[in-house]
């Protein structure tokens, strides 16, 4: 997939494609079911299918207060997404406070149709662009027909009778629900981090655990879940422990450290990078009498996670 991160390098080869706009955060089950029919009919047609997205998220920018900004995937998470769908081009739109105020029509006008001239537009039921939101479905068909490109509202998906949204994977992860979240998804929730070395504790009493570092504040609520570890060798079943370490500390750092133990793992993970991709919530994370009673625990949260955890990798959900 071709990765576009200015307006001004968008080349002629990308002229008449099929189009897609918008964030994008989570490549959730409503965001591969436009991005799945962009691919469908840029096939068909035979012309690039092209994603329009924007870093930083318009959120951050128009809305710096709200810090940290829950983001579910990373660019580079997102653009990996799209690539596996089917995804010819990216055109990552540099976001900035300057270009939020570009009126609805210059967006379409000056950027759209100037620079990609597409064939036809998908956009979602909830889409709004331009200065003050001022552009909504009902506008961007009328400049489609003004400039000549189709326009298509793709519907919402929903679950369980409501609408899959970003802010519905976000609450799911913090709930621990990491569950729900994959069923959002369409693949389970994961984050990579860079393993940094800990206290020992686990190596202590028999249950060594990798220790991760991660940039991502999106981490599921404290407590002990069944996962994945991806490592540069593969996937591993591991439990994976997001807390405080109530048991040997007394008082809580300022923020959660994610351990996980690796089955049937020795190697030395040290500076290496490595994804976890959760599959369930075990239990909550609590304060043991003591190590006998702990590792009894450990024992049964292993034999659960032995019982959950798929023979191979995770696979995200097929286009339909």
């Amino acid at each position: 997939m071709e990765v576009i991160r200015r307006i001004e390098d968008i080349n002629a080869g990308l002229r008449g494609c099929i189009l897609t706009i918008g964030n994008f955060d989570g490549v959730h089950l409503a965001h591969r079911k436009i991005i799945c029919s962009l691919v469908d009919e840029a096939r068909r047609a035979g012309t690039p299918g092209v994603v329009m997205t924007f870093e930083p998220h318009p959120q951050q920018v128009l809305h710096p207060e709200r810090i940290p900004f829950y983001l579910i995937t990373t660019l580079e998470e997102k653009l990996a997404a799209l690539e596996e769908l089917g995804a010819d081009a990216a055109v990552v739109v540099p976001f900035s406070r300057e270009f939020s105020a570009t009126p609805a029509e210059s967006f379409v006008r000056d950027i759209i149709w100037k620079r990609l001239r597409p064939s036809k537009v998908l956009i979602g039921h909830d889409y709004t662009f331009g200065k003050g939101k001022e552009g909504k479905p009902p506008y961007f068909k009328i400049m489609g027909r003004e400039l000549g490109f189709d326009v298509e509202v793709v519907e919402a998906v929903l679950l369980d009778g409501n609408v899959v949204s970003s802010t519905r994977v976000r609450n799911a992860v913090f709930n621990g629900d990491v569950e729900e979240a994959a069923r959002l998804l369409g693949r389970p929730f994961s984050f990579e981090g860079t393993v940094v070395e800990g206290d020992k504790r686990g190596a202590g009493i028999g249950f060594p655990t990798a220790n991760l570092r991660t940039a991502k504040d999106l981490i599921p609520r404290t407590g002990v879940y069944a996962a994945l570890s991806e490592l540069s060798g593969g996937f591993r079943p591991s439990v994976v422990n997001i807390g405080f370490v109530p048991t040997f500390v007394k008082t809580p750092g300022a923020a959660p450290l994610i351990e996980a133990h690796i089955l049937d793992f020795r190697e030395d993970l040290y500076g290496k990078n490595m994804r976890l991709h959760f599959f369930r919530r075990l239990r909550g994370e609590r304060k043991f009498d003591g190590v006998t009673s702990l590792t009894e625990q450990i024992r049964k949260d292993i034999k659960a996670a032995r019982e959950i955890l798929p023979a191979a990798a995770p696979k995200p959900a097929p286009c339909k």
